[in-house]
């Protein structure tokens, strides 16, 4: 199976206060070829969004100064940002209100933690290459 199908330029904003949970996702996914920048709250991510657009976001949903939710409303009510894809991460068994609310912020996909890296890896290449993800199982 074909692992690395993205360009190396693959610019990825990764924001997670779990310090764990943000280093193993980085070294992932900089093993696999794409260019991290990572950062601890909402806030901070979206001040790097700012500075140059991703490729991709990738956000916990609880975070301190700025939670995930309100960045994706704040990604999408901003015309430069407005189509960035998203892939929310959630602490296991949480509901994000529904389906409604990641349709309404076209949240491409949403990953229950515990995930594993590899995980992440092929939804950020699924979601980049087709603008959606699918599951092929229930969690990763």
């Amino acid at each position: 199976m074909k692992q690395e199908r993205l360009p190396m330029s693959t610019r990825v904003i990764l924001a997670d206060d779990e310090m764990h949970i943000l280093r193993a996702a980085e070294f992932k996914l900089k093993r696999s070829g794409f260019d991290v920048t990572c950062v601890e709250d909402g806030q901070a991510a979206w001040e790097k969004i700012q500075e140059g657009l991703p490729d991709i976001l990738i956000t916990d949903y609880h975070m301190p100064r700025m939670d995930g939710l309100e960045l994706c409303r704040k990604v999408r009510q901003t015309p430069e940002t407005a189509d960035l894809p998203i892939v929310m991460l959630t602490a296991k068994g949480f509901d994000l209100s529904g389906e409604d609310e990641t349709a309404d912020l076209n949240i491409a996909a949403v990953l229950a933690k515990p995930f594993s890296p590899r995980g992440l890896v092929l939804c950020i290449q699924e979601v980049i290459e087709t603008g959606k993800y699918v599951p092929r199982v229930a969690t990763f």
